[in-house]
């Protein structure tokens, strides 16, 4: 019994799907490139067009408000992606290497973490702090780079467990298992065979903790100490007086850079080993990512 070829799309369909996946990717990036086109708007208001120029770059590093609100971003966020990476590192290799009830709670709650509403973390991350702070007399929480970077850590460091995860489930056990048949300590074990292996999802996640710190808003929001607003919610405090072209410009110096990190972070994932195995741990799937 012969097998059945599957039939090919006619060329009116494969035309129609390549047309609509254009559509689709133009509806999302048309935004983003609105606002890199209106970056070079030498008008006083942004949406308001006089004429083309660079005007609004010069204009953006000109302006202490800004230079001090994108400083205290990159401060959080450089922060941040410590914390997350120390973090998210160790669940990541704790749940990667170990099976049983508590690692299945453990995945539980980090993917709770991923799909918690950032508007109920911050609302909950507010009082909690301030009552360290004020209640308890943890005055390092009075530092506004410190909340801030804690805030933004909570899901960045989710986000590294289960890359972290993803490469060691891809990991061949037979490597640690030789290492042990050698009377290799488990330090110089994981030092030696495992960290060098892991250290392309580590990178990884620690440009995409750097690039979800630098862009949040909602928690920072909450959290910030006065002195310390971060670029986002500087943005957004300027909708009352109306966007200004030297925004959108700084905001498209910073578009770039994040793209960059993303960039990089795919490519460094893309080295590390099986693709497949790291996303099926990071969305929660179970079973080895090694590839069969």
């Amino acid at each position: 019994m012969t097998a059945r070829t599957p039939r090919r799309r006619s060329g009116g369909a494969d035309v129609a799907l390549r047309v609509f996946g254009i559509l689709v990717l133009a509806f999302l990036f048309a935004p983003l490139l609105v606002i890199v086109f209106y970056s070079f708007n030498t008008g006083r208001l942004l949406g308001a067009w006089e004429g083309f120029g660079l005007d609004a770059y010069q204009a953006a590093f000109d302006t202490p408000e800004i230079l001090s609100a994108v400083g205290v971003s990159l401060r959080a966020s450089a922060l941040a992606t410590v914390l997350s990476v120390v973090i998210g590192s160790t669940l990541g290799v704790a749940i990667g290497l170990r099976r049983g009830t508590l690692t299945s709670i453990l995945v539980g709650v980090l993917g709770l973490v991923l799909v918690t509403p950032e508007i109920v973390q911050a609302v909950s991350l507010m009082p909690w702090m301030t009552s360290l702070s004020v209640d308890w007399g943890v005055t390092l929480l009075n530092d506004g780079i410190l909340r801030l970077a804690i805030g933004h850590s909570l899901f960045a460091s989710a986000v590294v467990s289960f890359l972290v995860r993803g490469r060691v489930q891809g990991l061949d056990p037979a490597l640690t298992e030789a290492a042990s048949d050698l009377y290799a300590s488990r330090w110089n074990s994981f030092r030696q065979i495992l960290l060098p292996q892991l250290l392309p999802a580590i990178g990884a996640g620690a440009l995409m903790a750097f690039t979800l710190s630098l862009d949040n808003t909602i928690i920072s929001a909450f959290v910030q100490a006065t002195g310390s607003t971060p670029w986002p919610v500087y943005v957004l405090s300027s909708l009352r007086s109306g966007l200004r072209p030297e925004l959108a410009a700084m905001a498209t110096v910073m578009l770039l850079g994040t793209l960059a990190l993303l960039g990089l972070a795919a490519a460094i994932l893309g080295r590390g080993g099986s693709a497949s195995g790291t996303v099926r741990a990071l969305v929660g799937a179970g079973g080895s990512g090694r590839d069969e």
